[in-house]
């Protein structure tokens, strides 16, 4: 980092994985930013999570919560960006959902699936980043969009979108867990984690200030329907495997 003036970081971890835990995310964060002072870095544009908490009930939304704490409490000027589910490129959470529309008769939604989600385009956030960069005091802003949707709303506009609406199933949340292991297990992933169910259903995933972004998803999702799930995307042959 030496000679540079910005640190962009956008580093973390979904989930746990082996030795690679959300606890050795922190201790290397703590490391990129104890490096960042040492190399003269002048401000840090740091991408991190919408309501994150050391007293939230996940490792995820705790470990955002204690490296921005170390980024305040670093002394470089800092501009954090705290953005829910992405869409766009190469999005996981939105093209399995499309990937499942396609390929299955009904869909199955854990708990009542009222919990709420506002997404943001990619595209939105990176030029937030880039504006945040180019300011000069401390700044910490919900990077979310202009629409806000239910889980339920959330799989609906996508089945409308792409033409294969399913049926929803409600299920308790711990054997929707179970069932998404064994569509991992067969498709070699980790669809989804006990502490992102917990995460969603706590409604941890919208913010309650002004949306920062101006891209909507419908008008992407229409643009973007006929590709959007045609194949899946892996979690961990994109992030994780070698």
């Amino acid at each position: 980092m030496r000679g540079a003036r910005i640190l962009f970081n956008t580093y973390w971890i979904r989930f746990s994985l082996g030795e690679l835990t959300h606890e050795k995310a922190v201790d290397n964060s703590k490391t990129l930013i104890k490096a960042a002072v040492d190399a003269g870095i002048q401000r840090i544009v740091h991408v991190s999570i919408t309501n994150p908490s050391k007293d939230a009930p996940t490792a995820y939304f705790r470990g955002k919560a204690i490296v921005e704490e170390e980024i305040v409490n670093s002394g470089i000027p800092y501009a954090i960006l705290r953005p829910a589910v992405f869409f766009g490129n190469d999005g996981i959470l939105i093209n399995t959902i499309a990937w499942m529309l396609r390929r299955f008769p009904v869909l199955p939604v854990m708990g009542d699936g009222n919990y709420k989600i506002q997404p943001v385009f990619v595209g939105d956030l990176a030029r937030l980043a880039v504006d945040a960069a180019r300011r000069d005091e401390n700044m910490i802003i919900d990077a979310v969009g202009p629409e806000i949707f239910t889980y339920n709303e959330l799989v609906a506009v996508i089945g409308e979108k792409i033409g294969r609406r399913a049926p929803l199933i409600h299920l308790p949340p711990l054997l929707g867990y179970y069932g998404s292991r064994v569509l991992g297990f067969m498709l070699r992933d980790v669809i989804l984690t006990r502490d992102e169910i917990r995460s969603l259903m706590a409604n941890y995933l919208v913010s309650a200030d002004p949306p920062t972004a101006t891209t909507p998803f419908t008008e992407w999702l229409s643009e973007n329907a006929d590709s959007l799930g045609r194949k899946y995307i892996s979690e961990l042959g994109k992030h994780y495997r070698k």
